[in-house]
């Protein structure tokens, strides 16, 4: 899973890229500070695999993976190559979905690059910047309809779809708020849309309204903005949790507990994101490894096998699932079993999050 951290310039994006990833990229006070993309890797966090690892004593723990990607910043121009705007564009293509961040705070000492704070009119002008990019790939997409279609009467409906989408996006509207069926998604799926991509909005707080978010009327405001796009306002206070990521693990409970929170950012970031995603996650466990597989909802069981490893997938002859929840409680695989919790599965069975697999395979 990849995330793009994205926002105008000096918002805090590469603060919080540091407090998520334990990295030290540059975050200064002023435009641009971040010019190339900057790259972290992070484990996904699932106690669930801390339970699994006191039951088998494993030689390893292996956790699901994110990738945070903190992109330079954007200025209004940028799809017309303003600020660092084709950079900007080009790294956002290889992210999952975005993360942009919106500040939604008060503070002189911080500049801005617009002479106010305003939620709604920065993400505005994101969005804006990523459908007048979309604009011109789509325009290419007419052009070409209509040459095949001299050819070709079939081409009239993908013809009126990228139409549409032009009318859609000229009107400052991102691509993933046009409403298509399955067949037009198809076609929409052959064109790298930035605007297509799912969003959350991560509004940016001081310490001070992050815990009274009711009274913090910027954070409202952009609440309004998500809600008209479907979308999510995730409240962080990008400093603090800078501060907790150097609180060593044992303390760093007591210390969210103090400010009443049950885990930190980067945990309800990333299950916001697989939410948003449609992700889940299944377990392997054994001694030589317990492990956490991050899958697309909906994912056959010898599918789900296929990200293991083809070989169990082209060899499949059932799986062997019990549901964690259930194994928690049992305390063992054998009492599991003993209770007859334990199901053989076949290959068609719909994978569920929490899943504890153990594929049979003939190869």
């Amino acid at each position: 899973m990849k995330l793009g951290i994205v926002g105008l310039p000096n918002v805090g994006k590469s603060t919080l890229f540091n407090a998520l990833t334990a990295q030290k990229a540059q975050a200064a006070n002023y435009a641009f500070s971040t010019i190339e993309t900057n790259i972290g890797l992070v484990t996904v966090p699932d106690k669930r695999l801390e339970v699994l690892a006191e039951m088998y004593h494993p030689k390893k723990v292996t956790h699901a993976t994110c990738e945070f990607m903190d992109i330079a910043g954007l200025v209004r121009g940028a799809s017309k190559g303003e600020g660092l705007g084709n950079k900007f564009l080009g790294s956002i293509r290889e992210a999952d979905a975005i993360c942009h961040v919106v500040r939604c705070f008060e503070d002189d000492n911080v500049i801005h690059v617009e002479s106010d704070i305003d939620p709604a009119r920065d993400a505005e002008t994101i969005s804006l910047e990523l459908a007048l990019s979309d604009l011109e790939l789509v325009e290419r997409r007419i052009e070409r309809a209509k040459k095949l279609l001299k050819g070709d009467k079939s081409y009239e409906f993908e013809l009126k779809l990228w139409e549409r989408m032009e009318e859609h996006l000229s009107g400052g509207n991102p691509a993933r708020t046009l409403s298509i069926d399955k067949a037009e998604s198809e076609i929409i799926s052959t064109c790298p849309l930035l605007s297509i991509k799912p969003v959350i909005f991560v509004a940016n707080l001081d310490e001070k309204s992050f815990t009274s978010l009711e009274n913090n009327k910027l954070y409202q405001t952009l609440l309004n903005v998500a809600a008209k796009e479907n979308s999510q306002a995730l409240p962080i206070c990008a400093k603090l949790e800078e501060d907790i990521i150097d609180i060593e693990p044992g303390e760093r409970e007591l210390f969210l507990s103090e400010l009443d929170l049950k885990d930190t950012g980067l945990d309800r970031l990333i299950r916001a994101s697989y939410h948003l995603l449609g992700y889940i996650s299944f377990l392997t466990a054994g001694t030589p490894e317990v492990r956490a597989w991050t899958i697309t909802n909906g994912l056959k069981a010898s599918q789900a096998a296929g990200k293991i490893h083809s070989d169990i997938e082209r060899g499949f002859i059932r799986a062997e699932v019990v549901a964690f929840d259930d194994l928690n409680t049992c305390g063992s695989m054998t009492a599991a079993k003993d209770k007859g919790l334990v199901r053989s599965e076949g290959r068609d069975y719909i994978v569920k999050d929490g899943d504890v697999i153990h594929f049979r395979f003939n190869v």
